[in-house]
């Protein structure tokens, strides 16, 4: 977007700063123990002020109390919101205003809680929020976007304060339409991305090395003469460490397969198809399946690979419908 574009965007985003997402409402159920002990058992917290009432009355308290980080779950609404969608708020119609204008993306960052008071069996937790705050556009390693972060209070049937919790959350245009954007608005050739880079350490890097010289090698046990793939120090079957290897020809069947849609990940030319693939030799290898349409494919499908340059940096083997 332009400058004028961008200034009107922000102005629209910035007005729900403040705004109300709801009303101090109470939770539907009061602290009781079955929350607490499913709470406690996911997390693994033993603390008995949250487990044993026996010991909780013997305590200073007197009583047993929830969690503190228990105090944003009372007032979860729980399944019909999965069912049937939420209510609409400041908090979504914000969200659908920047995914009207190509931020696309969403990462909660991080929560922040702090806590005022306890709450026992029989309280009531009562929650309100609010819009607190909108960043400015910063450039992220997720792409060009806003934060936004939302501020719930938390208080008692009494009315006094337990806690506040801040949510924070990133907007973001992904890369690939960032870069089509770019495109549009500067018409300049865009570097084209390249797909992540393979990981070569001390047991692969030979094999990775021979992919750039256009060669798929599988490894062979020396004492035993057993194939194996990935590469990895030991034999499976003698444990030998000594090994040697020989070159595939490439000519495979498809074991399994899937085709990938989402995400789109840059680097990758789609449609995607993902395939284990039993070489000749008897080993199998993962690889892209290519040269045919997606619903082409299937098990049992006879394949020929060849090691392809894909993209400016990378060498790796694809297979075609033989």
């Amino acid at each position: 977007m332009n400058e004028e574009q961008q200034q009107a965007f922000e102005d629209l985003i910035y007005s729900y700063v403040g705004k109300v997402v709801c009303q101090r409402m109470p939770a539907k159920d009061a602290v009781n123990e079955p929350m607490i002990r499913h709470w406690a058992e996911a997390i693994g917290d033993n603390n008995p002020a949250y487990s044993d009432p026996q010991w909780a009355a013997d305590s200073q308290r007197g009583k047993m109390i929830a969690p503190p980080a228990m105090m944003y779950s009372w007032g979860q609404e729980g399944f019909p919101v999965v069912a049937q969608g939420r209510t609409p708020d400041a908090q979504s119609e914000l969200v659908e205003r920047f995914n009207e204008n190509g931020f696309f993306g969403t990462l909660g960052t991080n929560v922040k809680q702090e806590y005022f008071k306890e709450v026992g069996i029989g309280d009531t937790v009562y929650m309100e929020m609010v819009v607190d705050n909108i960043s400015e556009q910063k450039a992220t390693g997720r792409g060009i976007g806003y934060f936004f972060e939302t501020l719930a209070t938390f208080s008692d049937q009494h009315g006094d304060p337990i806690g506040t919790q801040r949510f924070r959350v990133l907007k973001f245009i992904p890369p690939a339409e960032q870069a089509a954007a770019s495109s549009s608005d500067n018409d300049e050739a865009l570097e084209v991305p390249t797909r992540i880079a393979s990981p070569r350490g001390h047991d692969n890097k030979w094999w990775w090395d021979a992919c750039d010289e256009g060669k798929v090698l599988i490894q062979r046990c020396k004492n035993c003469q057993t194939l194996r793939h990935p590469p990895r120090p030991m034999c499976g079957e003698c444990q030998s460490m000594e090994w040697d290897s020989i070159e595939s020809t490439l000519a495979g069947e498809v074991l399994s397969f899937t085709e990938l849609h989402h995400p789109k990940i840059p680097g990758y030319q789609y449609p995607l198809v993902c395939a284990v693939i039993k070489l000749a030799e008897g080993t199998n290898l993962v690889a892209n399946v290519v040269g045919c349409e997606p619903e082409a494919v299937h098990i049992g499908m006879q394949l020929q690979g060849k090691v392809e340059q894909i993209d400016a940096k990378t060498m790796l083997p694809q297979f075609y419908p033989a």
